[in-house]
């Protein structure tokens, strides 16, 4: 668990620091089926007169269904939009839509809230000149039913310097026909066992993770899109115990890590030293910000990563086959880190980084609590805890669901 400010385009910046959006409005497996790693979604048909569009803009990635521990169905993806004019614009609105139904429409603050210029921390609705932003989507629909095969998006926009008939004052451009992947979340077993685990910078938020895009090779990736940070809390409530700058005061560091499927190791690394816990380390090269680290085939183009592993503590080497459940390290403090913690996430390829992230569902876990907001989530980094709870929170058994940020869990034992 990192924090620092919502960052775009840092690699594996496990930080936690996200705010909570302003309201928008939004309308309401065991098997994986074949494998969706495209980078880029595609367009839809051209249909229709031809008009000019003055923001141009595709998906990062086509979104994957996932549910989750909320009840709802989450579609979480981005949206990079690029500027054509010479002249600044302003955002009005952004809508996902499918058919004659909105799913989802941004405006004013919550628009700003979840849009960035590329390379900026600041949230905004305007668009300089030849300026790409990025939009985060959480797209939700109340069961797996309701998930539909493709996504339109109306986006509202102003221009201070109109060219009618072709660029008017006011637009709503209808672009960005995104197609839904047909593939399933894996359905996997907990990496941990045990009470208290803490989604950190987990789905669906502007977390650390989401807001990860690295740009590598030539193009984005959205490795983090749904990874965790898992850390621990004691049954007070606590993160660490004593002198937070030693990792000996987190009483979970050590915990065994588990294999969450079946399948070969295809990397290792296990001879990066552990951090000192309470600052961002500084001058990692790009193969180091994962710290310690095992990657696993789990089957059918998904790829599990394990990462911050205590060092010295990995128990397996490139082309073991891992069996679900099985130990083969511990957590620890390695890599970009500031507290320890488990980094976990699943990928379409084997680099951590250059890949396509790809949502999971957990077996089975019991959902204990939320923690009651972000700005809680900095002061339990800061003082140890405890922190407040959501009140009226109810406790529940939840099977083939992911946990979303803020949650608290128990995984069985074993």
């Amino acid at each position: 668990m990192v924090r620092s400010a919502v960052v775009i385009l840092l690699v594996t910046s496990c930080a936690t620091d996200a705010k909570s959006p302003p309201t928008s409005t939004s309308s309401t497996p065991t098997a994986t089926s074949p494998t969706d790693t495209s980078a880029v979604a595609p367009s839809g048909p051209a249909v229709g007169p031809s008009v000019v569009t003055p923001i141009v803009g595709s998906a990062l990635a086509p979104p994957v269904a996932v549910p989750a521990t909320d009840g709802k169905v989450h579609l979480a993806y981005e949206l990079k939009l690029t500027n054509t004019l010479d002249q600044e614009v302003t955002l009005t609105s952004v809508a996902a839509v499918v058919g004659g139904k909105t799913l989802l429409t941004l405006t004013g603050d919550g628009l700003a809230f979840w849009t960035r210029i590329i390379g900026s921390q600041t949230p905004t609705t305007k668009i300089g000149p030849a300026q790409t932003a990025l939009i985060w989507l959480d797209v939700t629909v109340d069961q797996p039913a309701d998930v539909p095969t493709e996504i339109g998006h109306m986006v509202g926009l102003t221009v201070p310097h109109p060219q009618p008939p072709l660029v008017p004052s006011t637009m709503t451009e209808s672009i960005a026909f995104t197609k839904v992947a047909a593939r399933k979340p894996v359905t996997i077993a907990p990496p941990l066992s045990g009470p208290g685990w803490l989604d950190g910078d987990g789905c669906c938020a502007m977390s650390a993770h989401r807001t990860a895009l690295n740009p590598i090779n030539g193009q984005l990736w959205g490795a983090e899109r749904f990874a965790i940070d898992f850390v621990q809390l004691t049954p007070e409530g606590r993160l660490f115990i004593g002198d937070r700058t030693k990792v000996e005061s987190y009483p979970y560091f050590g915990t065994d890590i588990h294999a969450v499927a079946d399948g070969p190791v295809v990397a290792v690394v296990d001879n990066l030293p552990e951090q000192v816990p309470g600052a961002n380390p500084s001058g990692l090269p790009l193969d180091q910000y994962g710290g310690n680290h095992v990657v696993q085939d789990i089957g059918e183009g998904n790829y599990a990563f394990y990462a911050h592993l205590a060092t010295g503590s990995v128990r397996v080497k490139p082309g073991d086959r891992l069996t679900a459940g099985q130990v083969f390290a511990s957590l620890g403090n390695s890599g970009n880190t500031t507290a320890p913690h488990l980094h976990f996430h699943v990928m379409s390829t084997p680099e951590p980084l250059r890949s396509n992230g790809l949502p999971y569902v957990f077996v089975s876990f019991h959902l204990d609590s939320r923690i009651a907001s972000d700005a809680a989530v900095d002061q339990l980094a800061d003082s140890g805890g405890p922190v407040p709870t959501q009140q009226g929170f109810a406790q529940s058994d939840k099977t083939h669901v992911m946990p979303l940020q803020l949650d608290t869990m128990s995984f069985p034992n074993g």
